[in-house]
């Protein structure tokens, strides 16, 4: 029989030529096999694994070498402090959007009794993770998909966050009349002829929640368009968008008549957000 140990090295081995993750991506497959932390794999490697759960590793092994995501094959990321759901539906949260909760967090006072919209909601990774937050606020989060507004509302019961409502709506389509004092948004943003999306996890995702025209700004320009008409005096819209676009949006934001325009880096040192106020 096979131990922890040699699985580990023997898996690793098969998938480092599809994954700079490869050891991170066993391990995590393993763990959920096992129902156990990663510390378990590592404070005894030497455990021997039955017949099933070898089976059932090497089945899962199996779809990630053929490049499914690890979130897909698990159904589940974690993002924030939440554990989230994750299904084909959905875009895969990723590290980067963790940036936009961190800035929206430093704007939103701790006892703020704001309202705030996220659109495009995806899981509900930003909503419920600034819900989660600020629990005197009420976050209003929207997705065109049916499918994906299920996955967010599962995720909501998850994470026991109940001051969030979802709204089915195309940006603010639904939306006629309410006001917020932030809104943020993780749009689409990629191009539509990327030769990206022809790698890696954006592969398995839904195109509609990735692409936005042949500069993949299309979204992001209907989005500043249309906030005037929700944000309160001095409200703030805060975008994520592509680390090469942060100009372009600048300019989008101020020709739009926002203020105190600015960008924000990510993780990585690029311009992941920018942030502009409704005089």
């Amino acid at each position: 029989m096979l131990t922890i140990q040699d699985t580990l090295t023997s898996s690793i081995a098969q998938l480092s030529s599809i994954s700079d993750s490869a050891q991170l991506d066993c391990e995590l497959i393993l763990s959920s096999i096992l129902n156990k932390p990663r510390t378990y794999l590592h404070t005894w490697p030497e455990a021997t694994l039955t017949n099933k759960e070898l089976d059932k590793f090497n089945l899962l092994l199996k779809r990630r070498i053929k490049g499914e995501p690890i979130a897909h094959i698990l159904g589940e990321r974690g993002f924030w402090s939440l554990n989230l759901k994750v299904t084909a539906d959905t875009l895969i949260p990723r590290p980067d959007t963790e940036r936009l909760v961190e800035l929206a967090l430093e704007i939103i006072p701790e006892q703020a009794q704001w309202k705030i919209l996220d659109l495009g909601t995806g899981t509900g990774a930003i909503a419920l993770s600034l819900a989660k937050e600020r629990l005197n606020c009420h976050i209003i989060a929207t997705d065109q998909s049916i499918a994906a507004l299920d996955i967010a509302k599962q995720n909501a019961a998850k994470n026991q966050i109940k001051n969030i409502e979802f709204i089915q709506s195309d940006w603010f389509a639904e939306l006629e009349n309410q006001l917020f004092n932030l809104i943020v948004s993780n749009p689409p943003y990629i191009c539509d002829n990327d030769p990206h999306l022809k790698e890696g996890d954006v592969r398995f995702e839904p195109l509609s929640a990735l692409t936005a025209g042949t500069d993949g700004l299309d979204d992001i320009r209907s989005i500043i368009k249309d906030s005037h008409r929700h944000l309160i005096h001095g409200g703030v819209l805060l975008l994520e968008h592509g680390y090469d676009q942060a100009e372009a949006v600048s300019d989008l934001l101020k020709a739009a008549n926002f203020s105190n325009v600015h960008n924000a880096k990510d993780y990585g040192g690029n311009p992941r957000v920018t942030i502009g106020y409704i005089k």
